[in-house]
Formats: structure tokens, sequence, C-alpha cells
């Protein structure tokens, strides 16, 4: 089946039944009366999510959905039947915005929910509803009000714990294809996956996750190069990205760490809330190179990228280090911690700021200690005095010797002069 992300439906309830006008006429009764019915209830327009679905490819062929017309009344004060709802059965994960007003309806999150999108309409008043002291034949009725109508847009965001990032070719699907029993397409060309695939990944007796795979990104994909970022909207309910990094590209002129921070920024070109998730180093292809040349490439690109998460050392295609990768992935959805390392032990960053930030503070006697110390008060500059010792007794001190910026600052001091003060 095809997978469809996004439609366009018109839904339309049903319109409220007419009211009735009669007369009641009965033997041996000469007042009757009037005896109108009501009309029925318009029938509204319901979505249900199902699990099973992961497409809205059937939106495709039919895209209007309508419920049934309220009936009109009777006479002897019989209310007419109510229209039938309509239920139209959407994917899990399903966002509802109404098209003209682009106002958000409802997330469908979880299965057997329902959102009331149109609303049938009420039916009319009977001429029974109509009698007074002064009216006592009434021919008035309602006619029953009209059902809502609304043009929608459906917008499908896979349920998924894990979300798989990173260029083409950098070996998501092959991944998946490792851990799960999923089937993507897998190929030596890039764009080789169309659309997001699913994958469950069991760790053990009753302990699975959802593992999602979306299609590559590349440089400019928020001004539309490639296919774009219009599958990102799939990781923005995941709970941890796994950010795949080829160490050994095909391309020669392909840097592994440039293209990583490329990814960065798309995803803060599409959401800084995706750009906030947790996010997991993944470097990949390791069957490539020996054991220790890999551990070596693989650490000096998390150095380039100043990573200081867990970092994991994997091969898709031999099954390297693909069970750590689950294992960590399942503790962390199961206790929300994210593991200190992955398999791939990074030497430690020390930050220079976080480390003031995390010295302990002075003691008191340390600061008193400190206080103490005062610095040696500095002569001013320029300013020379006879020292006392050098003047012999009787003699007069030698006058200071006035330097020429002194000089410059007493000629253009204001000369004081002495007056009368104020009577």
């Amino acid at each position: 089946m095809k997978f469809v992300d996004e439609a366009h439906i018109k839904v339309a309830a049903g319109n409220g039944g007419r009211g009735c006008v009669s007369f009641r006429r009965e033997k041996f009764v000469p007042f009757g009366g009037p005896d109108g019915g009501d009309g029925g209830h318009g029938g509204s327009v319901t979505l249900r999510t199902r699990e099973g679905i992961n497409t809205l490819a059937d939106f495709r062929i039919e895209r209007t959905f309508r419920a049934e017309n309220g009936h009109p009344g009777g006479g002897k004060d019989m209310t007419g039947r109510g229209g039938a709802d309509t239920t139209v059965i959407v994917p899990v994960g399903t966002i509802v915005r109404d098209s003209e007003t682009g106002e958000l309806l409802g997330d469908l999150a979880k299965a057997d929910m329902e959102l009331l999108v149109a609303k049938g309409g009420k039916g009319g008043w009977g001429n029974q509803r109509f009698k007074s002291s002064k009216n006592r034949s009434p021919r008035q009725y309602g006619p029953g009000l009209p059902g809502e109508q609304r043009s929608l847009e459906l917008e499908l965001k896979v349920i998924a714990d894990v979300g798989l990032l990173g260029l083409p070719n950098a070996g998501k699907s092959t991944l998946i294809s490792a851990v799960s029993a999923a089937r993507p397409k897998i190929a030596d060309y890039p764009f080789t996956t169309l659309y997001p695939n699913l994958g469950v990944i069991a760790c053990g007796n009753q302990r699975s996750f959802v593992m999602a795979d979306i299609p590559g990104l590349i440089e400019g994909a928020a001004d539309g190069a490639g296919l774009g970022h219009r599958f990102l909207r799939h990781l923005q309910r995941t709970r941890v990205l796994l950010h795949l990094v080829d160490i050994l590209p095909l391309d020669p002129n392909a840097d592994p760490v440039r293209d990583a921070q490329s990814i960065v920024a798309e995803l803060g070109k599409f959401s800084e809330d995706l750009l906030a998730k947790p996010r997991w180093l993944v470097l990949n292809k390791s069957d490539l190179l020996p054991e220790d040349e890999a551990r070596a490439k693989a650490v000096s690109i998390a150095k380039a990228l100043k990573y200081r998460g867990p970092a994991f050392l994997i091969s898709g295609a031999a099954h390297a280090g693909t069970a750590d990768l689950c294992e960590a992935v399942m503790r962390f959805i199961e206790t929300g911690e994210a593991p200190a390392q992955g398999n791939l032990p990074l030497p430690v960053v020390v930050d220079r700021k976080v480390a003031i930030a995390s010295r302990p503070a002075p003691t008191k006697a340390a600061r008193k200690k400190s206080a103490s110390k005062k610095p040696a008060k500095r002569k001013p500059a320029g300013r020379k005095t006879a020292n006392r010792k050098s003047v012999k007794r009787g003699a007069a001190p030698k006058r200071a010797v006035k330097t020429r910026a002194a000089r410059k600052r007493s000629a253009r001091a204001p000369v004081k002069r002495k007056g009368r003060g104020r009577r």
C-alpha cells in the first residue's frame, strides 16, 4: 500500500427533519387541537482511530463523507427518526485541522479515540409546540436546522519511540532491517527510502519499542533540496533520536563532521522542539575499517563535533554493536535516564566555565586571610617628595620637581579668590 501522510476531505452532517402540522381528529372529541410532532435530528460525522492503519491512502479515493438527514415529524405527536451518524476510520497519530481557518480541531494520538468534526442539525418543531391560549390552532412549524459542513486537512505523524536521522546512504534502512522484521528497500544509491518505515524491536520478554526510519536529509532541505524536510514531522512524537553518521563515506570530498553539523542545522530550521530532543550519536559502518582504525576514526569525529552524550560504534550490515544500542534505548524508554556513555568511550572534555562554576566556595578562614593581605599603596605618578632622612638638620627641604602633566593641570585649574561671603 502506498504511504500517504496528507489528505484533504469534506464532511457534511445531516440536516434536521421538518416539523409536522397536524390536528387531532377523533370521534366524540369536539376540541382536538394540534398534534404535529417534531422532526428528527440530523446525523453527525465523527473521526475514530484504529490500530493497523499506517497511511491516509484511502482518502485519495473517497473524499466526501455525509451523514443522513433527519426524518420529518408525523401526526399524533410522533417525532421523526434521527439520521444515522457517519464514522470515518483514520490511523493513529492523525492531526485534524480546518482548511479554511487553520484551526487545530484535534490530535488523535491513541487508539479508539473519537473526534466530532461535524454536528447534525436540530429537528424542527411541530405545530403542537406553538399552541397557546391565544393561538388554539397554530399552523406554524420548524423547517429543521442545517448540519455543519467543513473542509478538513488530515496530517499523519507516525507513532514511534525512536527516530533515525542522517544523510542518504548513512545506513538507516540497513539498521532497522537488522534489528527488526521491517524490510525497507536498500540499494547503493541515495534517496532509496522514499517514505517512512516502522519496525518493532524486541529486547526480551514483553520489552519492545518502535523505530521509525525516514528519508535522508541533505544540506538545504529547508529550501526544498532533495526530498525536503516534510518527513521530519514523523520524528516529532519520538522520545529519542539516533543520529547516524557514516565514518567512511563513498564520496572522497565528503566530510562526516560537516555533514553531521548540516543535519543539526536543518533540524533547527524545521522546529526548535525537535532540536531540543535527546539525540545520540551512532557511528555506522565500522566493518569497512579494521577495529582499531574504526574506533580511532569514530572518536576523532565525536571530538570534532564536541559531542558529550552517549556514542555508539556499530555496523548495521555486520550486526556489530546493534544489541548494545537496542538495550540502551530500551532502558532509556523504561526509566527515562540516558546512559553516561555507549559502547564507544569518549575522552572527557572539561569545560573551563563549568569547572569554574563547580569550584567549592571559599571558607570563612580563607576569606579572612585574603582580606588581611592588603595591597601596598602606590605613590601617584609625577609627584616627588623629599626624603626626610636625606635632609640635613637646619637645611631647607628641596622643592619637588613638577612634571609636564602636573604643570598643565595646575595651569588649567581656576584661581580661587578670597572675597566677602554673602550677607
